[in-house]
């Protein structure tokens, strides 16, 4: 049981306006989590905690912060003081590109790209750490197919970071009955990830490298984060799950 009112779960899923973050918060809330979605675009934000609320019932709460910024992550922290926290979702993140050219472009490019994917995921669990369920938590990290094989430069960086630090992360929380883990993703369609990058034969190129032959879609990824956040997930922890299609095999 949890102690944040209605007896249900909860979970706290950032970048939970579009894409992956989204499909996960309605999948958590369609299986008796209530949510609360945070990400930078209030009126995103909104729609999306509508459109869970309509669907399954839940209590879904929207917190619009920029989680790069460690004040407005303890503003977060006190908005959620007194709940116990189930499922931590870290979500937020994105590609950057490089706004120009030199050292300082460089510098610009690969300290933003940190922050957005790194900083992110790590500013929010510090801070919600202290509300994590003991025993039975789970926290769950979003990086990408892009940290096991390149191709992502400064953003390949960042989220192989992640799979670092989930190895301490899962160390510590280890013995008070917490896991940690990274879901990986491989190529997932009907996000915002590409904007107007994305051509055709990019797609066709990119179903090309699996072994299904097919895009993912964002509920691909919240299946997995369901099943680590559920009870089969619970032997499971300082992981990193792919859920690629085949396009990266064993690694």
């Amino acid at each position: 049981m949890n102690d944040h009112g209605e007896g249900r779960p909860l979970a706290v899923v950032s970048g939970a306006g579009t894409g992956i973050g989204a499909a996960t918060a309605l999948a958590l809330a369609e299986r008796g989590y209530d949510v609360v979605g945070i990400g930078r675009r209030e009126e995103v934000l909104a729609r999306s905690a509508e459109r869970i609320r309509a669907a399954t019932g839940a209590e879904v709460g929207i917190v619009t912060a920029d989680l790069a910024e460690p004040e407005t992550v303890e503003r977060v922290a006190a908005e959620l003081a007194g709940r116990t926290v189930d499922v931590l979702v870290n979500n937020a993140g994105g590609f950057i590109g490089r706004d120009g050219d030199g050292l300082a472009a460089v510098a610009r490019q690969w300290r933003a790209t940190f922050d957005a994917n790194v900083l992110t995921a790590v500013l929010l669990t510090e801070a919600l750490l202290p509300l994590l369920r003991r025993p039975g938590g789970r926290v769950v990290l979003l990086s990408s197919i892009a940290a096991q094989r390149g191709g992502g430069g400064p953003y390949s960086a960042a989220k192989a970071a992640l799979h670092g630090w989930v190895l301490d992360l899962a160390a510590r929380l280890g013995p008070e009955g917490a896991t940690a883990n990274v879901v990986s993703p491989g190529y997932v369609a009907e996000t915002e990830f590409f904007g107007d990058r994305m051509t055709a034969q990019g797609h066709a190129d990119r179903v090309a490298q699996t072994l299904v032959g097919r895009a993912g879609v964002p509920g691909d990824i919240a299946g997995a984060v369901c099943w680590l956040a559920g009870e089969s997930g619970g032997y499971v922890t300082g992981q990193i799950i792919n859920v690629n299609g085949g396009s990266v095999l064993g690694r």
